[in-house]
């Protein structure tokens, strides 16, 4: 065969062979078939076929979604799963550290044991099986909501404190709400006694919650904070779900005569003690109206540079480092505090503070017998202190916890709900 003749063959040849590759590569039209013309059972189709029978029925679910940003930190995070059951679900945050949750008792579904962390990245793995023991596998990675994007109430009373029946729930956000009613509607106050509890607006980072009338004594409040994945303004959203409760003590109030220098202390409408006080001076006057003791500290340090009493040279007109059993009945600096400094004889005689109400009482707060300690050893936050005849004016229901200056119609008229 000469050389021209044996390159066409080659030619030919490798067409052919290249039409067989074509066809093999693009085509199963008809199945691959065996010596003998019968259809292979390897084919493609049925390979596929037979893995789809072996594929799980159990449909995990994985919430927050995969590659979700700004998630909420008390309820987002949940897996569940239908047509089976689940196995084993592990979440870790993004450094790998085991975050503790709980199977449900008919493994369906499962949630984190506790509260996120804000600004973290976490990853769920779960795996579950079909009534066959098939498996199935899942998994998402997301990142909560960052302090930025949120917000949180900081409230008082404290959860399972006794408190006076002055004591008002008081929330103050850090950041400004602007939606009230978003916010306002998911938190719910409620009382034991039945009383209507309403809420009032005292600025966009300020919430506070009472009844018309003191609460009544030995009943329960509760507070109830729904406030997760609600947005209190644009691109920023609660992250709290909690429920608090605090127990209503005696019913005590204390009114303050700053004309006749007498304090009268009752408890459960009952006068149980009169004690002779020293009040604002004319220069100095004390706040008319209701307040509610806020803060007790055995002794505290009273500068009056923080409060505006400055002399020529700038220092405080008075700077007591040890004022003994003081308590606070305003944000601005007005307290009911013993008195050491003074004469015996100006109390219930003559009016000589810089605007608080003075009791005798002695250096050290270790004396039980004053006038000071008693008082201080038989109140408690919350509890009610009336101040009436003063040359003053009324103080404002949001300095302090004193919403109690505001009548029923115009507390209502703070409401956002």
């Amino acid at each position: 065969m000469t050389d021209s003749k044996r390159r066409k063959g080659l030619m030919a040849a490798s067409a052919l062979l290249g039409g067989v590759l074509v066809l093999s590569a693009c085509s199963d039209e008809g199945g691959d078939k065996n010596a003998d013309g019968s259809k292979d059972s390897s084919s493609q189709a049925q390979v596929d076929e037979a893995a789809a029978k072996e594929t799980s029925e159990a449909q995990i679910a994985i919430s927050p979604k995969n590659g979700a940003t700004n998630a909420g930190i008390n309820n987002d995070a949940k897996v569940t799963v239908s047509k089976g059951t689940l196995t084993n679900v592990t979440m870790t945050t993004a450094d790998g550290t085991d975050v503790k949750g709980t199977l449900s008792g008919d493994s369906k579904s499962w949630k984190p044991d506790g509260q996120l962390e804000r600004s973290t990245g976490y990853k769920i793995v779960a795996t579950a099986k079909d009534a066959k023991g098939r498996e199935a596998h899942e998994n998402s990675s997301f990142t909560t909501v960052s302090p930025d994007n949120s917000f949180i109430g900081n409230f008082t009373p404290e959860d399972g404190s006794t408190v006076g029946v002055g004591m008002p729930v008081s929330i103050n956000f850090d950041k400004a709400i602007t939606d009230k009613k978003a916010v306002q509607d998911g938190i719910e106050v409620t009382s034991s006694s039945g009383q209507e509890v309403v809420g009032h607006w005292f600025s966009q980072q300020r919430l506070d919650f009472r009844p018309e009338e003191y609460w009544k004594g030995g009943s329960t409040v509760t507070l109830k904070l729904n406030l997760d994945g609600v947005e209190g303004a644009p691109g920023v959203t609660g992250v709290q779900q909690k429920t608090v409760t605090f127990k209503i003590g005696r019913n005590q109030v204390s009114t303050v005569d700053a004309k006749s220098k007498m304090m009268t202390v009752t408890q459960d409408g009952k006068t149980i003690k009169t004690i002779p006080i020293s009040a604002g001076s004319p220069e100095n006057t004390t706040y008319n109206g209701q307040m509610v003791i806020s803060e007790k500290f055995k002794e505290t340090r009273m500068n009056g540079a923080t409060v505006g009493f400055t002399d020529d040279d700038g220092k405080g007109e008075y700077d007591i480092k040890d004022v003994p059993h003081a308590m606070r009945l305003s944000t601005s600096g007005t307290f009911i505090h013993g008195n050491y400094w003074g004469a015996k004889s100006i109390f219930g005689k003559v009016n000589t503070s810089h605007g608080c109400v003075g009791l005798s009482d002695t250096k050290g707060a270790n004396d039980p017998n004053t006038p000071g300690a008693w008082f201080f050893n038989n109140s408690m936050v919350g509890d009610v202190v009336i101040v009436k005849n003063s040359d003053d004016k009324t103080i404002k229901p949001d300095n302090g916890l004193n919403g109690w200056n505001l009548n029923w119609a115009d507390w209502q008229a703070g409401s956002a709900a």
